[in-house]
């Protein structure tokens, strides 16, 4: 029996709670990719439904399908070549307005849409609306759901399985004074074979289109661009504004008719708004709002070690366990002493040290996965972005620092989003500042060392560190590098309403985000420790892990230029080394070299000071982006950018991490 799948679009506003959605249809299925040909996530997922396997693609966020960015082209593109059986569009049904434009843009492309009024919870009681009446208006089923609550999900399965054979309904706006030149367009249309719609096609044409247009052309269709282009000015000349202008007015004049027709107020919704408004008065008001985001943060980052050191103690004692069992076994069975130190020290003792920290990881994304998805991190943006803004940082810039706090790869890929140039290089340069969560297990392991009573406030301090020295960076290359000079882009974006999320949700973000510590504790990090433990092992005739080991050796030409730093060690040395492949691989390092995690604070405590293991943390933090990240900025730029990064970055590290430890010796004695 042939498998029956139907492959299902997900388009909506950002904060629409679109992602809710996906993953309450998918159940956090998803795999996550990249769309082909440029660095923005994909994320699909599937869900079985009667006799069904339905395939989820989330687009990204987008208000429009006009394509001028990379984000609205992804999705324009997708439905257009794709063509998915059915796209789903996801509506915040406390702004119809605003959300419906979306979904009208759909019907014109001739999609077969289903409109998902999402939220329906903080409707309910408040707005009612004639959902028969709507469909008729629109040509396409309607369903009311609350993502967060998970109501409305079964009906929105349902609808998607019979949309897969609806024949779609024809739809038009009529625009009035703009209809003749439409029809000019289509008549001139008709003469081609194209894969649009021509009514579609000409509308597009008559607002300006940059992509349609270049296709068009490319094509040799040169005279319907001119004809689009000489009834534009037409129109502008006659009736004194612009065509597009227009358009757009007559499509909000449309919605607005839907609105009113088929949606009536029973209550004042604006309760949960206001409550919202009430609350945003604190956290985002000008002496309060930066101090609040501290908070937050110091306190996600104490519970982040206590609640993942409870965790990761269990984890250590396993490996620790572990280790021991399997050296006693292979001794027992005249095992070589190679392989022996190979699974002890190598394996187990490299990889068990990175995965000791996944329970602060996860912890981590938990509550940081519950401040974005309650609202809170969108007002945190806002804040900063005014303090940023005085300083002469481009706006738009905080959205990738706040993702970098997660990984600086897929930050750096968010920047697709500036529309400046200069303010995307900009963004990207500062960018591995940003301390992302590769580090964390450095911080752990250091502060629980050696800052055990103020673990949360010294990891707060470095990250506090890397959002001033990518400041800094950003003043000083807006000041001397001719092409990153200009005028500020400000953050525009919208602050959507508190909102109570699911642990389910929470759990699937914050889930999602750890897996991929885990998949580079698969390949990456594991790679990494085997070559460690080789180049610590060879030659064999030399003791494991000592000076004259090849890694001793390599670690002693490094060493002098970490002395001023405080920590001239060469195995110190060697795991900065190493770094490079991915941030994770120095505690991998260390715990190769120092035979597992086990042993590796009671090496340290006679290696550092408190001083001086803050002084690492500072070099952990700023001296190099990751090989992954280094290849993500060559990718968005170009190889000059992506050298200078790190030979900037190099530099910033060791001066602050020598600064700080020379200056810190003076107030020690």
């Amino acid at each position: 029996m042939e498998k029956k799948v139907i492959k299902v679009a997900l388009a909506g506003n950002p904060n629409s709670g679109k992602s809710t959605i996906f993953n309450a249809l998918t159940g956090g299925h998803a795999h996550v990719g990249n769309w082909p040909g440029v660095t923005v996530e994909r994320k699909d997922g599937t869900f079985r439904y009667r006799d069904y396997e339905v395939i989820v693609t989330d687009l990204p966020g987008t208000y429009s399908l006009t394509a001028f960015s990379i984000d609205e082209r992804i999705a324009r593109d997708f439905i257009l070549k794709e063509k998915p059986d059915v796209v789903v569009c996801v509506a915040d049904a406390t702004n119809l307005l605003r959300s419906l434009y979306l979904f009208v843009l759909l019907r014109e492309l001739g999609a077969n849409a289903i409109l998902d009024l999402n939220m329906g919870d903080l409707i309910e009681g408040k707005i009612k609306v004639d959902i028969e009446g709507m469909e008729k208006a629109l040509g396409a089923p309607v369903v009311i759901t609350s993502g967060i609550k998970g109501t409305g999900i079964n009906e929105l399965k349902e609808e998607i399985v019979k949309a897969k054979d609806r024949e779609v309904a024809p739809f038009r706006i009529n625009y009035g004074d703009i209809e003749e030149a439409i029809r000019k367009l289509e008549d001139k249309l008709s003469g081609y074979s194209l894969p649009y719609d021509k009514r579609f096609l000409a509308i597009k044409l008559l607002e300006g289109d940059p992509i349609f247009k270049e296709e068009l052309r490319s094509l040799g269709y040169e005279e319907i661009v001119e004809l689009a282009e000489k009834e534009a000015l037409t129109f502008e000349q006659k009736f004194g504004y612009d065509l597009e202008t227009a358009i757009i007015e007559k499509r909000y004049g449309y919605i607005d008719a839907i609105v009113r027709k088929y949606t009536q107020r029973i209550a004042p919704i604006e309760e949960k708004l206001s409550i919202s408004d009430k609350i945003d008065k604190i956290v985002i008001n000008k002496y309060l709002g930066i101090p609040i985001f501290a908070l937050f943060m110091w306190i996600t980052f104490e519970l982040t070690f206590r609640i993942g050191g409870f965790f990761s103690d269990y984890i250590d004692s396993f490996f620790s366990g572990l280790g021991g069992i399997l050296e006693n076994y292979l001794t027992s069975i005249n095992a070589p002493v190679p392989l022996i130190s190979f699974i002890k020290d190598g394996i187990i003792g490299g990889l068990g040290s990175v995965i000791v920290f996944l329970p602060n990881i996860l912890v981590l994304f938990l509550f940081l996965s519950f401040l974005e998805d309650v609202g809170y991190m969108a007002r945190a943006a806002f804040v900063v972005d005014k303090a940023m803004y005085t300083i002469g940082l481009p706006g738009r810039s905080f959205i990738p620092m706040i993702l970098g706090f997660g990984c600086n790869v897929p930050a750096i890929m968010s920047t697709r989003t500036i529309p400046e140039e200069r303010d995307r290089i900009l963004t990207i340069l500062i960018n591995p500042f940003m301390s992302c969560t590769a580090r964390l297990p450095i911080y752990v392991l250091f502060t629980g060392i050696f800052f055990e009573k103020n673990q949360g406030l010294i990891i707060l301090s470095l990250y506090a560190l890397g959002i001033f020295v990518a400041i800094f960076s950003a003043k000083i290359f807006r000041t001397i590098i001719p092409s990153l000079k200009g005028p500020i882009s400000p953050l525009i974006m919208e602050l959507p309403p508190y909102r109570l999320p699911t642990l389910k949700g929470v759990w699937i973000h914050a889930w999602e985000r750890s897996r991929e510590f885990l998949k580079k504790a698969g390949t990456i990090i594991f790679l990494g420790v085997v070559l460690i433990w080789f180049l610590a092992s060879v030659p064999f005739s030399s003791e494991y892990g000592s000076e004259e080991s090849i890694i001793g050796r390599l670690g002693k030409i490094i060493a002098p230029l970490l002395g001023p730093a405080g920590f001239p060690y060469w195995q110190i040395a060697v795991a900065l080394l190493f770094g490079i492949l991915a941030k994770e691989v120095v505690i991998g390092t260390l715990g190769t070299l120092f035979g597992g995690e086990e042993n590796l604070a009671k090496t340290l405590q006679n290696l550092f000071t408190p001083l001086s293991a803050y002084s690492f943390m500072i070099m952990s933090l700023l001296y190099m982006p990751c090989l992954a990240t280094i290849g993500v900025i060559k990718r968005e730029t170009n190889w000059k950018w992506a050298l200078f990064s790190v030979f900037y970055s190099i530099l910033v590290g060791w001066t602050i991490s020598v600064l700080f430890y020379q200056i810190g010796r003076v107030f020690a004695k």
